[in-house]
């Protein structure tokens, strides 16, 4: 990519603040793209980057919309009250977003990934956490719960094309015809950047997703244009690109080789390269056999069972909770 006539070369992820944030690094004009931080607690930070413009999105590198990540240090810590705040907020962040202000919605909840690869497993572990109202409502009536407004929620885990030779979109497609559903939320397991971000952050947003596109797995996109409704995706980074960690890593030993007279030539002959040069001399170095690794935390599958409880409550809080803002 060149913006401004300097090369840049593409980060793998799939949070649009990592991606502002390394424009910024960079000193990229990003205009039509606007960002906004608010500390909700010690712990917790809410971002927003809204793309306003096709001008922003093309630098970017994502599609126009709103993109609005949670950030929890101790996400993935064994703490009830701290997770059930983070579901609140999610709860929030959801309302926020629907664009469908009725009383009442019919919510379509896709749970996407494979379910028998942990790091992938966290769309269907959502939706096993659910509380799933369609077909209740559809038996007895929304009095059944008491309440005089009652959305409508109801699922589904299409799987990955290795176990159904179907793509994703054709089966919510077919989904959608039939039960005609006013909004899709889609869950993902995501790529990250950073490190830190693994398993510790949120990313909620408005313009859908593409399945598999963490992983560099492109299939075709879930979103108001393909599925003629409006989509909100929830994912949450589990894995992270090897040639990334590396090149980290390359940063780091730059950075400890210009404090040592005995790599002088060595470091200041890796200074020279910029940063796409470095990523590109990673890869080829990882070529073949390590060029195509992601990597996962340790305990991942206790991450995924506890991240799965903390988004599934923050979607039952948003639509069976309170009720949604008039």
């Amino acid at each position: 990519m060149e913006y401004g006539g300097k090369f840049m070369y593409q980060i793998r992820t799939d949070l649009a603040l990592e991606t502002q944030e390394k424009m910024q690094e960079d000193h990229v004009d990003l205009k039509g793209v606007r960002f906004l931080e608010e500390k909700v607690d010690k712990n917790i930070t809410v971002s927003t980057v809204v793309i306003e413009t096709e001008n922003g999105a093309k630098t970017m590198g994502k599609p126009k919309g709103t993109y609005i990540t949670i950030e929890a240090g101790n996400m993935d810590e064994e703490d009830e009250d701290y997770h059930r705040e983070i579901s609140v907020q999610l709860a929030k962040i959801i309302r926020q977003l629907i664009q469908e202000k009725n009383e009442e919605l019919s919510v379509l909840v896709v749970g996407l990934g494979n379910r028998e690869v942990t790091p992938d497993a966290l769309g269907p572990r959502v939706v096993d956490n659910l509380f799933i109202t369609r077909h209740i409502v559809k038996e007895y009536g929304k009095y059944a719960f008491g309440e005089k407004n009652v959305n409508r929620i109801s699922s589904i885990v299409p799987g990955v094309m290795a176990q159904t030779g179907m793509e994703s979109l054709e089966i919510i497609h077919g989904i959608i015809d039939e039960t005609k559903p006013d909004l899709v939320i889609v869950i993902d397991a995501l790529a990250a950047r950073s490190t830190k971000r693994l398993n510790r952050t949120i990313q909620v947003t408005d313009t859908g997703i593409n399945p598999g596109s963490g992983v560099g797995n492109h299939r075709h996109g879930l979103n108001k244009k393909s599925l003629g409704i409006p989509v909100i995706s929830i994912g949450i980074p589990t894995v992270v690109d090897a040639a990334t960690i590396v090149n980290d890593t390359m940063f780091n030993l730059i950075a400890a080789m210009s404090q040592s007279k005995a790599f002088d030539m060595l470091g200041d002959s890796l200074k020279e390269l910029n940063d796409g040069e470095k990523y590109e001399l990673i890869r080829e170095l990882l070529s073949p056999n390590l060029n195509a690794m992601f990597v996962t935390p340790k305990d991942i599958d206790e991450s995924v069972k506890r991240l799965s409880y903390t988004i599934s409550e923050g979607i039952n809080i948003a639509f069976m909770g309170e009720g949604l803002p008039a």
